[in-house]
């Protein structure tokens, strides 16, 4: 059964190999084992259950928690030539009879089902007559207490068990700690030996957390780095989705909000606006996510602290589902802290313990100066030996000169001690600056010997340092009221002046670093492949990605496939796809090749390839550049590229640093729509503050100069 089990990878799924356990878990589902499955987002736990489901004689009942997932997963299957369905409330009364039919007269593979329906009598009464030979229960977590979302109606699936003795029971979950996979097998009756974890690292993710300053600016400016691309920003409250929302919008982006706040209507249109392409950006509480497959997610962003490590892990695992790579920011501020605080105190006292554990472990995580990966998949019960990553901001920042900070350490200790250890790290700051803010004279801090010994720092370089004591174990947060406190360790620094080495300027968050794809490939062939997807998936009303992923049409444009059997060999194309929608691509590949006299890359020149551009072509900024300077303006240059006009300053500007010059500065001032003053008043603050980082000069104007007349006017700077 393996050999079709292969067979069916490839030619149904179009994949040419087995991901790390798939095919080991596979076989033992085969074999009628029941099985537990912790795998990474992305990792490929759907194939565990859906080839099996297709070799079996029976059908395979899949239990999930949300509706968008069933209609994804459903979605992607038919668009691949499986018989797959669900019944659920979001379906029409006709829909729904005619899938129930389709059901009874055994024409149906995979059920998509909620546990709620699945364990109502009407539809128990309609399986009853039919081989259930495996039943799925997705998302498995939700069994747990434990768990970061327990749901009590999964708690009752063990009776469906009884009722279907012959049928093989599968569950699998991407979020999992030890103690809630041996919660997921008591409750299930699995068997220990049938347990199958792969690691929870996804190596094409980078980690980056910075402290939450400006979060607006700090958004905006990570955004600025990434026209075209889709993404998710987490937020907290309704509130602050709809207020981000508007501020995003009234900046240019294309992006729209999803909270429980919203109907039932407006949440649907702006997942399915984001699922299709026709919105690059949602901003969404955590009511967003759980059921989208979306392979070409670019970025997550926490704009306000989650709520668990569980959450966090499972949220940035919406990005670089097609394993490209992604950034995951997380904008970190202690006052987050106590919001999630404030909600862990209305639960009952239970539960209230574990959350706390929860949280205690995200601040951990998020406070630590190790790679970030050794205390995110410690806490998933996975030991990380590698000192250096590569992809998350502490091994990226490698290794920098430190400074000796004893006597701040001593002073701000000193100050926690003298306010009785009842304060955070604001109040604190403000007694050694010397404030005569109003809770200092209350409490008669004024009057202390350490008021106003600080004031050689900032209140942002106190921050800093404050962060720095928490982090290297001198200070202790309590998680409820947020007042520090001295530990031992810290006693040695006062006593016996034990030394302290740190940094006392932050340094600025690069939101740039996320590591480009290996494979260079042809931009304006991959342009022309997105706009064709994007027309068949509108007119089939299917998400773009459900034809053929980014990924694909990546490879596509690195191998000019000219035939079906070369086109056959690309990532995800199996032989329904390529019946489906294969001819219509292949005939825009060859017009595009002959157009440009690119011949097709065999099978044994792919390796040679890999790391390449094609052999001839010139990077598209280069050919930007060449084109401006033969006097094409950039109106005509973005329409022959079909891209934006900024997409195009930030080629010129890559131009200008290969050490190549533009000779029509007056186009870039002629761009621009600011006044004669303003604009001396930018090319001013580029020489004080330099180019290569504009949020710089962004600043100094107070925000009022958009990042996009500031980019015109660098490009008119260095050409001048």
């Amino acid at each position: 059964m393996l050999n079709q089990a292969k067979t069916i990878l490839e030619q149904t799924f179009g994949y040419r190999q087995f991901r790390p356990l798939q095919q080991e878990i596979i076989a033992n589902v085969l074999k009628k084992n029941d099985t537990l499955v912790i795998m990474p987002t992305g990792g490929g736990k759907s194939l565990c259950y859906q080839i099996p489901a297709l070799i079996f004689g029976g059908m395979t009942l899949v239990v999930s928690p949300l509706i968008s997932l069933m209609k994804d997963q459903v979605e992607q299957l038919v668009a691949l030539g499986v018989d797959a369905v669900f019944l659920n409330s979001s379906l029409s009364f006709e829909d729904y009879q005619r899938n129930v039919a389709r059901i009874r007269r055994n024409k149906i593979k995979l059920l998509y089902l909620a546990p709620e329906s699945l364990l109502s009598g009407k539809i128990l009464t309609l399986l009853s007559s039919l081989k259930i030979d495996c039943i799925t229960i997705d998302e498995a977590h939700c069994i747990s207490e434990w768990g970061h979302d327990f749901r009590p109606e999964y708690r009752r699936l063990i009776t469906v068990r009884g009722k279907f003795p012959e049928a093989v029971c599968i569950a699998l979950t991407a979020t999992a700690t030890p103690r809630v996979q041996e919660d997921i097998k008591a409750n299930l009756k699995l068997d220990n030996s049938n347990q199958f974890i792969a690691s929870f690292n996804r190596e094409n993710l980078f980690l980056q957390i910075v402290p939450k300053d400006n979060p607006l600016l700090q958004t905006i400016e990570f955004l600025a780095q990434r026209p075209k691309q889709s993404g998710i920003i987490y937020c907290f409250s309704r509130r602050q989705v709809d207020e981000l929302t508007d501020a995003l919008a009234e900046e240019g982006f294309s992006v729209k909000p999803y909270h429980a706040g919203m109907t039932d209507r407006e949440r649907k249109r702006s997942q399915e606006l984001f699922i299709k392409d026709d919105v690059q950006i949602i901003v969404a509480t955590i009511a967003f996510g759980m059921g989208i497959n979306k392979p070409n997610v670019r970025f997550v962003i926490h704009f306000d602290l989650p709520k668990n490590i569980e959450s966090y892990y499972q949220q940035i695992g919406r990005a670089g589902r097609d394993g490209l790579p992604a950034h995951c920011l997380l904008l970190f501020s202690y006052g987050d802290i106590q919001k999630i605080k404030y909600f862990i105190d209305q639960k009952e006292e239970k539960e209230q313990r574990i959350a706390q554990m929860h949280l205690s472990a995200l601040v951990s995580f998020a406070e630590t100066i190790v790679c970030r990966r050794k205390p995110l998949l410690n806490y998933f019960g996975e030991r990380y030996t590698i000192d250096n990553c590569r992809m998350c901001d502490n091994c990226l920042a490698g290794k920098k000169p430190l400074q000796n900070i004893t006597i701040a350490a001593q002073k701000f200790l000193s100050c926690v001690v003298r306010t009785g250890e009842l304060f955070g790290a604001h109040h604190i700051i403000d007694v050694l600056r010397g404030s005569q803010g109003q809770k200092v004279l209350k409490f008669q801090h004024q009057n202390l010997s350490t008021y106003g010994i600080g004031k050689e720092f900032s209140k942002r370089q106190w921050l800093h340092l404050s962060r720095q004591f928490i982090q290297n174990g001198f200070l202790e947060q309590d998680t409820k009221t947020g007042s520090l406190r001295i530990s031992e360790k810290a006693k040695s620094v006062l006593q016996s002046g034990e030394k302290v080495f740190g940094h006392l300027v932050e340094e600025k968050a690069d939101f740039r670093k996320t590591p480009k794809s290996e494979q260079e490939y042809d931009h304006s062939l991959f342009d022309l492949l997105r706009k064709k997807r994007k027309e068949m998936a509108d007119s089939a009303n299917l998400p773009p990605y459900v034809i053929f992923p980014d990924k694909a049409l990546i490879e596509i444009s690195v191998y000019y496939p000219q035939s079906e059997e070369n086109f056959l060999q690309i990532y995800g194309v199996g032989r329904a796809k390529f019946s489906k929608y294969g001819g219509e691509f292949l005939t825009l590949i060859r017009e595009y090749c002959e157009a440009n006299r690119i011949a097709e890359v065999g099978r044994h020149q792919r390796k040679s390839l890999k790391n390449r551009t094609k052999t001839g072509q010139k990077p598209r900024h280069t050919v930007i550049g060449e084109m401006f300077n033969t006097g094409i303006s950039i109106r005509k240059i973005t329409a022959n590229f079909n891209i934006k006009e900024t997409t195009v300053l930030d080629n010129l500007y890559k131009f200008i640093q290969d050490g190549r010059s533009l000779n029509r500065a007056d186009e870039f001032k002629s761009l621009s729509s600011l006044s004669p003053t303003q604009q001396t008043e930018v090319l001013l603050n580029f020489t004080k503050l330099g180019v290569e980082y504009l949020k710089p000069v962004f600043d100094e104007m107070d925000g009022q100069i958009s990042y996009d007349e500031l980019r015109i006017l660098r490009l008119f700077y260095l050409s001048g």
